[in-house]
């Protein structure tokens, strides 16, 4: 038996200390971002652990005589924490609810219809997201206390001052981005499984909820997460919009523990630990679910 011949492969390889001294440049880089990213939240949390009177006595930036867990519960207590958790969650909620459900119909729309203003519609949405709000919060304000609402609804009979305003300017300003991420997404999901529902005899309303809302998970959750950050620490529409403390949510909340003459910095800190603790806690249980929806179809064709 004759033997074949196979041609030589030469295989070229990096030297093993240009690699080690890529990686070393490359962690050391990471490393300093992540550092610069957490100091504010570290220096926060030492400030929350001082007594004020450390501060007073040997200043901001000096080696602690002790530390306590006394401003923690100062800020739980006295600034009634618990009350603006409670504001923000009545807030976010039902807007990351309906955000998400009209921007899926919406984006359900551009996905798989195809009509002459289909892409100008998409851009308009688009470009909503573009417009600073400081720059319509005149002529909100004033539409804002001329539109009546039930006193269902508000305790004034107006939009302003109540937690329907606020709900209605967060869903307005967020159903843009989120229809157009849920559109390109959408378009990623195979043409035949919506053909296969409606030869099947299924309406337009039993494919989208059939069909594409369970094969749209992934980037719901990665925009549920999303949504809930920005609304969550939103501090500009209801400091704005709203006009009695007790009603506004967490972040602005935080405004009302300043005084015209004094304000314990330390209290402070703890209130803003306390108050970004919770977006935190949800970035590391939800990271992993968050990175897959949102690369998810990245790749596809």
């Amino acid at each position: 038996m004759s033997e074949i011949a196979t041609p030589a492969v030469q295989v070229s390889v990096a030297p093993a200390g240009r690699i080690r001294w890529q990686r070393v440049v490359l962690h050391s880089v990471l490393i300093s971002f992540s550092l610069v990213w957490l100091f504010p939240i570290l220096w926060t949390l030492f400030s929350a652990l001082r007594p004020y009177g450390d501060v007073i006595a040997d200043g901001a930036v000096s080696w602690p005589a002790h530390l306590s867990l006394d401003n923690f519960a100062t800020a739980w207590t006295v600034a009634s924490l618990p009350k603006y958790f409670v504001n923000t969650l009545i807030v976010a909620i039902p807007a990351v609810l309906i955000t998400l459900w009209v921007s899926s119909m919406l984006a359900y729309v551009f996905a798989r219809f195809s009509f002459r203003l289909n892409l100008f519609l998409l851009m308009m949405f688009t470009a909503g997201n573009l417009l600073p709000p400081q720059v319509i919060i005149v002529p909100l304000y004033r539409i804002y206390l001329a539109l009546p609402l039930p006193r269902l609804l508000s305790d004034n009979g107006l939009v302003y001052d109540s937690y329907f305003g606020i709900i209605l300017i967060h869903i307005v300003f967020q159903t843009g981005f989120c229809t157009f991420v849920l559109s390109n997404y959408m378009k990623t999901i195979s043409r035949e499984l919506t053909e296969a529902a409606l030869v099947d005899g299924a309406s337009l309303w039993t494919t989208y909820r059939r069909v594409i809302l369970p094969l749209a998970r992934p980037a719901l959750a990665a925009l549920a997460t999303l949504l809930f950050t920005f609304i969550y620490n939103d501090f500009f529409w209801a400091l704005i919009l709203m006009k009695t403390g007790d009603k506004r949510p967490i972040t602005s909340a935080l405004n009302n523990f300043q005084g015209s003459f004094f304000t314990d910095q330390n209290v402070l800190a703890a209130m803003s630990f306390i108050v970004a603790l919770p977006t935190i806690l949800v970035y590391l249980v939800l990271s992993k679910q968050f990175v897959r929806g949102l690369t998810l179809g990245s790749t596809k064709g």
